[in-house]
């Protein structure tokens, strides 16, 4: 064994220990729903037994992840910088974990539309938090305010827009794919960084 294959064999087992607890389970416990003697799990976290595959599957289904998510050792890149939309007033971060996602933050300054023409629906979710400020927003025939440090989610097949009330406001948001496609489709039209949600 490499002294990289010993490194990823101490993170399994730690990993397995770390999910266990966080599960609030005695080693009893875990080994009952992966079928395995409490002894064997034991050795099994503490190094004492050699780590076989089927065991793996085994510990993964009974902890509810992957096996891809118990031996995952990609860890390098932890810090990601944003790629800057001047023209839309956004910056963008992706979501490693699911490609699909993207993380928003943008500066607003004007009010929501007044027409309900400029209010858009598309597939997906979308989550956003104020930052700083007020914004509105038009969710269907709905005008909600939502203040600093309050959050709001919402299907984005309902027809929506954002703006802010009263000064800037700033927002963070997270679109799953769906949502991120359908505002990147809309990003042409006029206005559109200001009265999309």
């Amino acid at each position: 064994m490499t002294q990289d294959d010993g490194e990823l064999d101490a993170l399994v087992r730690k990993r397995i220990r770390a999910l266990r607890v966080a599960q609030g389970w005695s080693l009893d416990e875990l080994a009952t729903r992966a079928q395995l003697s409490p002894s064997t799990l034991s050795r099994i976290e503490n190094g004492q037994r050699r780590l076989a595959l089927d065991q793996l599957v085994t510990l993964a289904r009974a902890l509810d992840t992957t096996l891809d998510q118990l031996v995952e050792t990609a860890t390098d890149d932890v810090i990601t910088s944003p790629t800057i939309d001047a023209a839309h007033g956004q910056m963008r971060w992706p979501v490693r974990a699911d490609p699909g996602m993207t993380v928003v933050r943008r500066r607003m300054t004007n009010p929501p539309p007044d027409s309900p023409s400029s209010m858009r629906a598309h597939p997906g979710r979308e989550w956003l938090v104020v930052l700083s400020g007020t914004a509105i927003l038009l969710l269907g025939n709905r005008r909600i305010r939502v203040e600093t440090n309050q959050a709001a989610e919402f299907p984005t097949m309902l027809p929506h827009a954002i703006g802010a009330e009263g000064g800037p406001c700033e927002i963070l948001g997270i679109f799953d794919r769906d949502a991120r496609r359908g505002h990147q489709r809309g990003e042409g039209t006029e206005g559109a960084s200001r009265s999309r949600g």
